[in-house]
């Protein structure tokens, strides 16, 4: 009886966290179902869990100082825009005129438009590519204007940016408006006694595109190349240098490329060619190359002028084809409810939003995580953010069309947009750092409202989470059904290195398939369709190759006859695979790793062999098989593309070729999203579909 008692009290207590997880993996069937419908559920809410902007930065003050900018600086700006619009052809000459008027340091930058070309270490490199043309002709160069204004109260150590693109060789009204918006500004800006930062006007080149000659001036200002690029010489080289010694102006450009301090924040500002015919509309467009954003405070002071100093309607991006959306008006309708009822219960309870409230905010949310997943810049601002500069592109729309405004007269807009420009630098002047209070990772669903990462990383959480529980299940099930003998211990051993090995063997298909487009570019005068084509094609036979590579006999298990359960060790390796690719990728771009687990995680979770569940003519297993078809068809990329592209866009005039463009725009602006797709989504596809033909 002692002896008993003895044993019972040495015997090893099993701690709950180990308990809790030994449930769930005996119920990861439950668990994997509820954790993905809760992502699903909680994705939905996040319009609802939006919370209102506010500036964290008290330096900012936004609005608190009276607009300095008159009328007489908005009477030298329509000057200005009328120059512009009369002399096309010497626009590069007015625009150093009329910055040197104001005794502002005026250089031209020259730059050549670089190549798109694709590199396998493109994605790991600085935005500084090194790739410079030789024998470049003058007739191709682009040619930005900057012109610098010195801070009285500075030290040169800081400065504000202000970008306007615009193409000198067809400028348009809208241009022309944002030219003299700018100038009215940078007038006012040379005269103040309270600037501490000096400011930086880019007049950009966007002849060959406007974050082309962004970047180009960024490379040039962050990281010099000292090298030595061939000229012509010829008359347009000749008309480039004489551009510096202006007769009419008794002041001479700098020579040399000019610099002021660090940058503090950027602002490119841009008016749209079409007015809306309803009202002035700022449009704000924040996001950069692989999800990055600017610092949240930058966009809350345009959106707190621009609302409540003057009066325009501020805007961010829509996905305008879920207003449409039965089932998301049908959704927002049913929450609305939901929330009177919750208010009725407890007046306390702020739970609910109008349903025309929660599509709004839900079609600005999906914007604003596909741009971002996307990885791809919505406006030149991009270039800054390169450089970890907070940048904003601000499109004004006004109700008039400019060509019409500019005819009559184009004073009050100027004046209207030139004092919103004013009161954002007077902001960021009184920075004493650098942007550091509010957010860098959240999602918008309006221009005042925003999810934080606290909150939007809930349903990814949510959605990955049964990934590991459900490969632990495969594996604890895959151990008790082989009985413990030292012989079926070693070859159980085996099985799972073999599919660690077959995994492995797929993720490197595709890096080689990701890497396929450095030889493609080495085809001439080949066009989308061809080079989409082609890809395919090769990717399919580098696949073909690893398999025969892998079903030889040095690549076989030792045991005679493989076991029927090998594709559960296969998807129980992918799921973990999955799992951690989408994590990574979550810290790298969370909206493409939320994207892809909306894709991704459904196959991953019920793949099974299309025989066995054939085998079985249950209906629960027929559903299930055809739900596995249908999602291999979805979540293959170039599928998952064009049906993506066709519901939110149109399925009219679609083509192959359309897959390379995008993917090809992927790489121009080292998004991370293509290695995502070539190096994770596409070989979980591949695994999952293996696992779908199993043989058993």
């Amino acid at each position: 009886m002692a002896e008993s008692e003895t044993v019972t009290a040495t015997k090893p207590r099993v701690r709950r966290f180990v308990r809790f997880g030994i449930f769930l993996i005996s119920h990861s069937n439950y668990v994997s179902f509820i954790g993905f419908v809760s992502g699903i559920v909680a994705l939905l809410l996040l319009p609802i869990l939006a919370k209102n902007t506010y500036i964290s930065e008290n330096a900012l003050m936004p609005g608190s100082a009276n607009n300095m900018l008159s009328t007489q600086h908005v009477f030298h700006a329509t000057e200005f825009v009328n120059d512009l619009t009369g002399s096309v052809s010497e626009s590069h000459k007015i625009i150093a005129q009329y910055m040197s008027a104001l005794e502002a340091e005026v250089t031209y930058h020259k730059f050549h438009p670089q190549l798109n070309q694709f590199s396998p270490l493109h994605f790991f490199t600085s935005p500084d590519s090194g790739i410079v043309s030789k024998n470049i002709s003058c007739s191709s160069l682009g040619i930005n204007i900057a012109g610098i204004i010195r801070a009285p109260r500075g030290d040169g150590k800081e400065s504000i940016v202000l970008v306007t693109p615009y193409n000198p060789r067809r400028v348009g009204p809208g241009e022309a408006l944002s030219l003299g918006i700018a100038y009215s500004v940078f007038s006012l800006l040379s005269r103040v006694t309270w600037l501490a930062k000096d400011v930086i006007w880019l007049v950009a080149d966007s002849q060959y595109g406007e974050y082309s000659a962004v970047s180009a001036w960024l490379r040039e200002y962050q990281a010099p190349a000292f090298r030595e690029v061939d000229i012509d010489n010829s008359e347009t080289c000749n008309a480039i240098n004489e551009l510096g010694q202006n007769p009419s102006s008794d002041r001479k450009l700098y020579s040399g490329f000019r610099r002021a301090g660090t940058m503090a924040a950027a602002l490119v500002i841009k008016v749209a060619e079409q007015g809306n015919r309803h009202e002035d509309i700022l449009n704000i467009y924040p996001e950069a190359s692989n999800g990055q954003m600017p610092n949240l405070d930058l966009i809350n002071i345009v959106n707190y002028l621009g609302v409540h100093k003057r009066g325009l309607r501020v805007k961010v991006n829509k996905m305008l084809s879920l207003f449409g959306s039965r089932w998301l008006n049908t959704l927002g309708g049913i929450l609305e409810s939901l929330g009177q009822i919750a208010r009725s219960l407890n007046p306390q309870w702020k739970f609910g939003i109008s349903a025309t409230e929660y599509v709004e905010g839900a079609a600005t949310l999906a914007s604003s995580l596909y741009l971002q997943g996307l990885g791809v810049p919505t406006g030149p601002h991009g270039a800054f953010r390169d450089y970890q500069v907070d940048a904003i592109t601000l499109e004004i729309s006004p109700k008039v069309s400019p060509d019409k405004m500019i005819s009559r007269s184009p004073n009050e807009f100027i004046l209207r947009g030139g004092r919103l420009i004013e009161g954002v630098v007077r902001s960021i002047n009184n920075l004493l750092e650098k942007f550091h209070q509010s957010f860098f990772l959240y999602l918008l669903t309006s221009s005042s409202k925003f999810v934080s990462v606290g909150v939007y990383m809930i349903p990814f959480a949510l959605l990955v989470a049964p990934l590991p529980i459900v490969a632990g299940s495969l594996y604890a099930e895959a151990s008790k059904s082989t009985p413990s003998s030292e012989v079926v211990v070693k070859h159980n051993s085996w099985k799972w290195l073999n599919s660690a090995r077959k995994v492995l063997a797929i993720h490197l298909w595709g890096a080689v398939v990701s890497l396929l487009p450095y030889f493609l570019y080495q085809i001439p005068n080949s066009t989308p369709t061809t080079n989409f084509t082609v890809w395919g094609f090769l990717s399919a036979l580098s696949l073909l190759i690893l398999y025969f590579v892998l079903g030889s006999p040095i690549f076989e298990s030792p045991t005679s006859q493989p076991e029927k359960d090998e594709w559960a060790s296969l998807k129980s390796v992918t799921i973990a695979t999955t799992f951690i690719g989408l994590s990574l990728m979550s810290v790298i771009n969370f909206a493409t790793a939320e994207i892809g687990a909306l894709l991704i995680v459904p196959i991953c979770l019920i793949a099974r062999p299309l025989k066995l569940d054939i085998q079985s003519r249950s209906f629960r297993t027929l559903t299930r098989a055809t739900c596995n078809l249908a999602l291999g068809l979805i979540v293959f990329p170039p599928a998952a593309f064009f049906l993506v592209k066709g519901a939110f866009e149109d399925f009219y005039g679609i083509n192959v070729g359309d897959y390379w463009n995008w993917v090809e725009s992927l790489w121009t602006w080292n998004s991370a999203t293509y290695l995502y797709v070539g190096i994770v989504h596409l070989p979980c596809w591949a695994l999952c579909m293996h696992i779908l033909f199993h043989p058993c």
